[in-house]
């Protein structure tokens, strides 16, 4: 199990940016986190995956741990090795490299023997891939260039994937094959945490979810509960009876609730 145990995030000595966030996610689950922008979601992943010194942050309490032994989160690459992929919110591809180039970059810490075996997955998972393997990466549409993220990440056979807004700027149609990917990632074998702003598509796939609100996490159920509490339907999957959104005085009331 992938856990989080009372973390605390702070950036240059002084902002602090999650405070006190717990959460886990099994290898057979599929794990939501939601939050409104802010709520230091993007901060925690960082935290998970080793990233928080390239944006002048770090841990001042709590720990981040694989089956109750603490996980090294000084380096990405210590991570990687341990068993974590990461998808960054905006795919982050090397635009100037061909697929199979980026590819490459995702397997880097595996044997040069086995790295066949790996582009044959990959390839098996996303044919378009395959078809475009040449082409520059700045070519491909957005949804190939997410298909492209999840598979270079995939390449390093991690027993958890961390998911950041995957869905983001892709036509409906997209969001569906991605996913549809989720899932069959998932179903292999692979752990996922996935973070969302498009809730009702993270709570159709999820077995568990969390909400972080002021950098806590301040719900924690199986995903049919968040499914049906009236709080997240209408903040997060629009089915308030009143129209209401995120900026509305209702909103602030119950997130005052949530957080007493």
């Amino acid at each position: 199990m992938l856990a989080v145990h009372n973390l605390e995030v702070v950036y240059e000595d002084v902002m602090l940016a999650v405070r006190g966030a717990s959460l886990s996610v099994g290898r057979d689950r599929i794990v939501a986190l939601l939050g409104a922008n802010g709520a230091g979601k993007t901060s925690l992943l960082r935290a998970m995956t080793g990233l928080l010194d390239v944006h002048r942050g770090k841990i001042t309490q709590g720990e981040v741990s694989i089956d109750g032994r603490k996980l090294d989160t000084r380096s990405a690459s210590s991570v990687v090795r341990a068993g974590v992929g990461q998808v960054m919110e905006g795919r982050r591809v090397f635009v100037e490299f061909t697929v199979e180039e980026n590819l490459r970059v995702g397997g880097h810490t595996a044997a040069a023997k086995g790295l066949e075996e790996k582009f044959d997955r990959i390839y098996g998972m996303f044919p378009v891939l395959a078809d475009r393997r040449s082409t520059i990466a700045g070519y491909l549409s957005g949804g190939e260039q997410q298909m492209l993220a999840i598979g270079r990440a995939m390449m390093s056979d991690p027993e958890y994937l961390l998911l950041d807004e995957p869905s983001l700027g892709l036509a409906p149609k997209m969001v569906e094959r991605i996913r549809d990917l989720i899932v069959e990632i998932n179903a292999a074998g692979t752990g996922i945490l996935l973070i969302e702003q498009n809730a009702a598509m993270a709570l159709s796939i999820a077995h568990h979810g969390y909400v972080m609100e002021n950098g806590i996490t301040v719900m924690d159920a199986a995903a049919e509960k968040l499914r049906a509490d009236a709080d997240i339907q209408e903040f997060y999957l629009g089915i308030g009876a009143e129209g209401t959104s995120l900026r509305d005085v209702k909103h602030y009331k119950r997130r005052k609730r949530w957080l007493s």
